[in-house]
């Protein structure tokens, strides 16, 4: 990676590969084929600004999103970027997550990402396919190179230590889960657990799809770094990169939104902030269930 691309904060994968601890999501992209050339200059642009960590699915504009981000990558590439640089993150829906199913599922989603592997292939949710018979789906494809790693989302504790005693279950890299000021209760359980792994936690609506951009409590907060309160959303998430082993993946939906994201990596939230922002939204004190919005 470039030096000046660095993003601030890197998140260890269990295999030692470390990442940026922020990336971007595409959900919502790819819906509109009138949209479709500017959402791919908008990609193109966060090469550019520096992201390197890209977050898709299957589900997405059913495909849509995968199609979008795959335009835009083989235009970075042809620019330069080499695909080692880049970490891209899809999903299977459980309907396709057996082992017999998944194949064609990632053969169509590397058709519309125009790429040979997925660096990280998610189950996109829990459904009927028992787990032994994902995981070996997923030992299958890494074995023919269309994957280097797999895992999970929306997976809550009981989820994820079920996965673990499966055969190759412990071999997860991920969970990507809801993660924000306003849905903290992974921090009760799911995050140390991850954390005693060295599992990172990927952390989808970070920003809670925009929702906490304009939290009257964080305004305050804001004006004292000179930053939005988006920004600081988003820092307080980025914040546990190193330590905890969390990634954020917020979507922007315009170029500012991409720039300001990028900014909030490097903002530091001092004790005074971090007190401020418990008081308004309190750690939990008991098991929650997991958000999935």
């Amino acid at each position: 990676m470039h030096g000046h691309h660095r993003s601030p904060g890197d998140v260890t994968f269990p295999s030692g590969e470390e990442w940026p601890a922020l990336g971007l999501g595409t959900w919502r992209l790819g819906e509109d084929e009138a949209r479709m050339a500017a959402e791919v200059r908008m990609l193109r642009l966060a090469v550019d600004i520096g992201y390197r960590v890209f977050d898709t699915a299957e589900m997405y504009a059913e495909g849509g999103a995968e199609r979008v981000l795959g335009q835009a990558l083989a235009q970075a590439m042809q620019a330069g970027v080499s695909r080692e640089e880049l970490f891209v993150v899809s999903k299977v829906l459980p309907q396709n997550a057996s082992a017999a199913a998944l194949e064609a599922a990632c053969q169509r989603s590397l058709q519309r990402l125009q790429l040979e592997r997925i660096d990280l292939y998610l189950l996109h949710w829990r459904g009927h396919t028992p787990l032994a018979d994902t995981v070996r789906g997923f030992e299958q494809l890494q074995r023919r190179g269309c994957i280097r790693q797999w895992g999970v989302s929306n997976f809550d504790l009981d989820d994820m230590r079920e996965l673990a005693a499966v055969p190759g279950g412990a071999a997860c890299a991920a969970n990507q889960v809801h993660y924000s000021l306003s849905q903290r209760g992974v921090e009760w359980d799911l995050l140390p657990w991850q954390g005693l792994q060295q599992m990172p936690l990927m952390a989808y609506s970070p920003i809670d799809q925009g929702e906490l951009a304009d939290h009257p409590a964080l305004r305050p907060l804001a004006q004292r770094h000179r930053a939005t309160p988006a920004q600081v959303a988003l820092a307080w998430v980025l914040r546990q990169g190193r330590q905890a082993g969390v990634m954020a993946i917020p979507k922007a939906g315009s170029a500012m939104h991409l720039r300001h994201n990028w900014a909030a990596a490097a903002l530091q939230l001092d004790s005074q902030d971090l007190a401020a922002i418990d008081r308004v939204f309190p750690p939990p004190r008991r098991k929650q269930a997991l958000s999935m919005r």
